[in-house]
């Protein structure tokens, strides 16, 4: 998994609030996000709910996704989610 860009989505236990990432090591990094490693965001509103992620062939592509959703409005993020995963199933365990 490490080779590649990872785009990814987080929630919170109620789906309310969305947080879009980035990383080379998706496991790791949701891990991170889960067990509250890192401050800032994910961690004050506890999103650790992985719902959505793509793989990029590099990171660099990765990093121009994020920036692309980041600006997508959140209806349109619901909708990006909701094409993948209708259900909003938890996806860390299938990793």
């Amino acid at each position: 998994m490490s080779k590649n860009g990872f785009v990814y989505i987080l929630t919170n236990k109620n789906n309310t609030t969305l947080y879009t990432g980035v990383t080379n090591d998706l496991k790791r990094r949701v891990y991170e996000h889960k067990e509250k490693l890192i401050e800032g965001f994910t961690k004050k509103f506890n999103l650790s709910k992985l719902v959505y992620y793509e793989v990029s062939d590099s990171i660099v592509s990765a990093i121009e996704r994020e920036k692309q959703i980041k600006n997508y409005s959140r209806e349109k993020k619901l909708e990006l989610v909701q094409s993948k995963n209708e259900s909003w199933k938890y996806l860390y365990e299938g990793l």
